[in-house]
Formats: structure tokens, sequence, C-alpha cells
């Protein structure tokens, strides 16, 4: 179950119908999971917790009709691929793909054998294509050097992307710590109102971050009461990467700081960006396409930045309880060197929240 399920209430505004970043429309995410053996670390072998998720902008040929787009690195030991290029032109022109670290080769590969088959003009009439991929390291539980994500793998997620998705341990997530917990895929949504009209803020994280003692949640130390509960282990550096969408109006410079805002939400959960962590955010608006072989005036809609602060404060909520959402739907798994990520206790978390008064019974 998810925080507003259990009655943990995070920030103001409301979350969208799904409480998922696929509240934003034509926004849709698929994963692929790989789980296979146990026990001893075999490098190459197994055991394997590891995968791919994709997140597609929309339903259409990204391609031929970008988004526009921004980014924020609070810090940087990460591997992201395409980054660069989306901060030149402040466009997404593919599917986003979150995979393990020793993988984002491989996914890169898989990415673009599905954009060259859905575009036969690539490399012919036209000239390149930017891949995003982006990645965390999920050693502790999965054998990483295996590179057991394959190009096949990443087209399959890519496929099954659907409006309706798990969260918790599953595709690229499968392998990955929050706060020595179980952690990996979360998400949420906000609707905020902004002159009169309506727009979604939703949020898909991947998180693989954070020492025990600090998790916090909804301004709880829960980290603190549950620093002797079992399963701790690896230094908590890790990282996270926040993917935010909205069908807000904005540009690509807007888009970057709404990324900023994410770690708004990331440091509201205990996060502080420790020196191994490679901390991204991602964020795109479904409200204006690019068409690639645009060769007249685009004309592009935007809100103006005097109005957007509602947006900022409802990324920061999505992404903090994104967060919180990828412990309380993770499961407890074990993995490499038999080493085990119990999931959040939720009995023992309804207790502490409601010693504390945060929980609405």
């Amino acid at each position: 179950m998810k925080a507003q399920e259990l009655g943990i209430k995070i920030g103001v505004f409301k979350p969208g119908k799904r409480n998922k970043i696929t509240d934003v429309k034509g926004v849709k995410v698929g994963h692929v999971t790989l789980i296979k053996g146990k026990g001893k670390l075999i490098p190459g072998k197994g055991p394997v917790r590891t995968g791919v998720t994709a997140i597609l902008p929309h339903e259409g040929n990204i391609y031929k009709e970008k988004v526009l787009a921004g980014a924020f690195v609070m810090n940087g030991y990460s591997k992201p691929v395409g980054l660069i290029q989306l901060w030149e032109l402040g466009t997404i022109e593919t599917p986003i793909i979150l995979t393990n670290t020793l993988s984002i080769g491989t996914a890169v590969e898989g990415l673009l054998d599905y954009i060259l088959e859905e575009n036969e003009d690539i490399g012919v009439t036209t000239g390149s294509v930017n891949p995003l991929v982006l990645e965390c390291n999920d050693s502790y539980l999965n054998d990483i050097r295996g590179r057991h994500v394959k190009r096949e793998h990443v087209v399959e997620a890519i496929k099954r992307a659907d409006e309706d998705f798990e969260e918790g341990a599953v595709g690229a997530g499968t392998g990955m710590s929050a706060f020595e917990f179980k952690g990996g895929i979360g998400s949420a949504s906000r609707i905020v109102e902004i002159e009169g009209k309506k727009y979604t803020v939703g949020a898909l994280v991947l998180s693989n971050f954070g020492r025990r003692e600090d998790l916090t949640i909804a301004g709880v130390p829960v980290g603190l009461e549950l620093k002797n509960w079992p399963g701790r282990g690896g230094e908590g550096k890790g990282s996270i990467i926040m993917i935010i969408a909205t069908d807000a109006p904005l540009t690509g410079r807007q888009l970057n700081r709404v990324a900023k805002r994410a770690i708004v939400g990331l440091a509201r959960t205990g996060g502080y960006a420790y020196n191994g962590s490679g901390d991204i955010a991602v964020a795109f608006s479904t409200a204006n396409r690019i068409k690639h072989y645009e060769k007249e005036v685009i004309e592009i809609k935007a809100l103006p930045d005097s109005v957007i602060s509602p947006l900022f404060k409802a990324t920061a909520e999505a992404v903090e309880e994104a967060i919180i959402n990828s412990l309380l739907e993770a499961r407890t798994m074990d993995g490499r060197d038999n080493h085990v990520r119990y999931a959040l206790p939720k009995e023992e978390l309804l207790r502490i929240m409601r010693r504390y008064g945060r929980l609405e019974e």
C-alpha cells in the first residue's frame, strides 16, 4: 500500500486518480524484471536481481514529436547518457530508460534498436538520435558484473509500457536499496490549479540511497526509530533518479527549474547527496510537441514564471511521496551472498506515525 492509503499525508495538494506519473495524460511506464538464483555471488552468473524500466512521455513517435524537457544534477556521481543534448536543445526524443550502472551501454543499444526500427530515416535522410538512459548501482543484491540486462529487455520494457504499472522491487528497482531497506520504483502525482486551470504533476523515482537513521516520513524521524531493525549493511551513499512529468505548458528553461525542485522532496525524506551519490532529476512537459522536420516558426505555449510556484511545490510533494512509496511498495528480497533488504515494516511504521500524531486514521 502507498502512503496515502495508509493515512500518511504528505503535502497539501491532492493526488491524481492513480497517484502515479501516468496521471499525466499520455505518459506510460513499463518494466522488465530479472530475478534468478540465490546464495553466494558467482561473478557473471548470479544471483540476478535487476531489470529495466521505461518511461514514455507520450504514446506517439517520440523522435518525430519531441517533448520539452530540463534536468538538474544535485550530485554527479553517476553515468547518465543523453543529458548534454537535453540541456542544449531542451527536448527529449526517446523513451527514458532506467537500469543498473553496468548495463548503461546495453540499455543504449536496446533503446537504439527500438528507435531505429521505428524511424527508418535516421542515418539516411536525418542525422542522429539522443538516447536518454539513467542508472543506479544495484550491486548489493545483484551480480552487476554479469550484465544480465540484454538489448531485448529494453525493447520489451518499452513495449510493455502502460498507464498502470507496478511499484517497488520491479524493473530497474528490482535490486535497489533505500535507507538500508528495500527500495526501487515509486511514483506519485499532484493536481494544482493555476489561474483557474488544473494541471497534473507526476513523479517516478528509482530510489537507491540513504542511511537508515536519515529516513524521514512526513517529518517523523522514522529511520532513527527503526535504526536497529535487521538488514543493515552497505554505506548508504547510493543514488536516486527522479523523473517529473507535467501537462502544464512550460519551456525547457522552466523545466530545468522544475527539476531543481525535486531535490526539495528528496531532502524532506532524508536525502543528503553524500559523496558517492548520483542524484539526478529530469522534468518534461507534454503540453508542447516539437516536430523533428519542422522548418516553420515554432509556437510554444508557456505559463509565465510569475504563476508557476505551485508547480514547484507540487513537484517537491510528488517526489517526496514517490520516494516513500518506493519503500512501501517494495517487498523483502534476498540477493548475492545472502544479503537481505527487508521491506519497510508497515505495522511498526504506523505505530511510529501514530505516536508522533502524523497518521490520519
